[in-house]
């Protein structure tokens, strides 16, 4: 890949983020430097937003192990994005305590709410909403995950669209 890929695109990746990796291969024996790999990932998704394919062949490369190895691991975890995502990802958890609870409800009003189909990115960037598998919250269900770090718990419509008010509050 040329030097002038976008950032959220481009590898070999920075020297800093190099760096990141080395920290996270230092944790394992060498002969094991390829138990870095979920860490790898994670660390080009916060700091590209997702995982490309490129990404992924120089994460393979610097760990030394098959890119598809590094694939199938960013494909089986739902944390990894594969594509770009907006500013404000959504993940509502439909598994079966919150489904009973109320999270495929959840997640239609959220997709209703602001005018996009799971898996969808809004026209402005800003919110990307989709279902995904447990939380580990189950008592708390219905349960969603914003940016893969905060668990908001029992959402209901009321509460979905005070949240969607406050993230949109916080881009002002």
């Amino acid at each position: 890949m040329s030097a002038t890929a976008a950032p959220s695109t481009a590898a070999p990746f920075s020297d800093a983020m190099l760096a990141r990796f080395a920290r996270e291969v230092a944790k394992y024996p060498p002969d094991q430097k390829q138990s870095a790999v979920m860490a790898c990932l994670a660390i080009v998704q916060q700091e590209r937003g997702w995982v490309s394919p490129d990404s992924e062949r120089a994460v393979a490369a610097y760990l030394g192990m098959p890119a598809m190895a590094v694939h199938e691991v960013t494909t089986f975890y739902n944390m990894y994005n594969q594509q770009p995502v907006g500013r404000f990802k959504l993940n509502v958890c439909t598994n079966a305590p919150c489904m009973f609870a109320g999270g495929p409800q959840a997640l239609e009003h959220l997709c209703e709410t602001l005018g996009v189909q799971p898996g969808e990115t809004t026209a402005d960037g800003l919110f990307t909403v989709q279902g995904c598998e447990c939380l580990g919250a189950c008592g708390d269900a219905p349960v969603m995950l914003v940016n893969d770090r905060n668990m908001c718990s029992f959402m209901s419509n009321d509460k979905l669209d005070q949240l969607i008010s406050g993230l949109r509050g916080a881009e002002d």
